[in-house]
């Protein structure tokens, strides 16, 4: 098979980013080494004839496995832990005043990975409130737009290595011990997460309430300054007045474009 045209990997670049807000115009070996392969092994005879059964495929199918093989789900339990930590200490008690009539705490994990973000968020949760969570629905919504990624955060299996990460005891607490090498999250903080495939270049978020947190951490750096603006603004949106938006520690937010308040690096507010 002949190599890629820059008019083809323009093409493909391109159709990314429309539908996925991915950027990966500066990504052409990346997206060489994954997909090459694939196209090879698949019976396709160029890169233009595989974007082409990408483009014209109604059932979205295609367009799935292109984002599973070029998106990178690296993520870990208890990842940028000072989020948690200002979760625990400032946040959690904040909402838990406000809310206590309701005891109604709405989350979303958006770009959730593999699943450590959200199960990272329910032990959270679980270990502030204690015996009360049990009067408080403090389901997790996680979503991404990797079917692969939620396959794995679904089935709540993980290293052993994993668990280094978490504060002390909460290993024991949190998971079972399914081999030598590997553990499976309790069933306990496995229901608090609600997983779903989901586009975040969708025209429109089909959520009926907002928001009190919104974690989107490390998501953004794959897109660029304007699908970043925008999507920001669509989080501030659906986030309910008082609510916080977390994002990744190597990302930032235009103050002079967002109505967020900056309350510390990488957490905002809608005040």
């Amino acid at each position: 098979m002949e190599q890629i045209t820059d008019q083809e990997f323009s093409e493909l670049v391109q159709f990314i980013q429309r539908h996925y807000g991915i950027n990966l115009s500066q990504k052409k070996c990346l997206v060489l080494g994954r997909l090459y392969n694939y196209i090879v092994q698949n019976g396709f005879e160029s890169f233009s004839d595989y974007f082409q059964h990408i483009v014209n495929d109604g059932t979205g199918k295609a367009g799935t496995v292109l984002v599973n093989k070029l998106t990178t789900n690296h993520t870990y339990f208890f990842r940028e832990p000072q989020h948690f930590e200002f979760l625990q200490q400032e946040a959690l008690p904040y909402l838990s005043k406000n809310l206590s009539s309701a005891k109604d705490l709405r989350v979303w994990s958006a770009g959730c990975s593999t699943g450590e973000e959200p199960y990272t968020l329910a032990m959270t949760f679980d270990a502030f409130w204690g015996v009360e969570r049990h009067f408080w629905d403090t389901k997790v919504l996680a979503t991404d737009i990797s079917t692969a990624a939620l396959e794995r955060a679904q089935k709540a299996i993980y290293p052993n290595s994993q668990l280094e990460a978490l504060p002390t005891g909460w290993g024991a607490k949190y998971f079972c011990k399914m081999d030598e090498e590997h553990c499976i999250v309790k069933d306990a903080i496995r229901k608090e997460v609600i997983f779903r495939r989901f586009n975040l270049m969708n025209e429109a978020f089909p959520f009926k309430k907002k928001f009190h947190l919104i974690f989107c951490r490390n998501v953004m750096i794959y897109f660029d300054a304007v699908t970043k603006r925008n999507l920001i603004n669509r989080f501030y949106d659906i986030t309910e007045p008082g609510g916080y938006l977390f994002i990744g520690h190597s990302e930032s937010v235009n103050r002079h474009e967002s109505r967020y308040s900056f309350i510390a690096p990488a957490i905002y507010r809608k005040e």
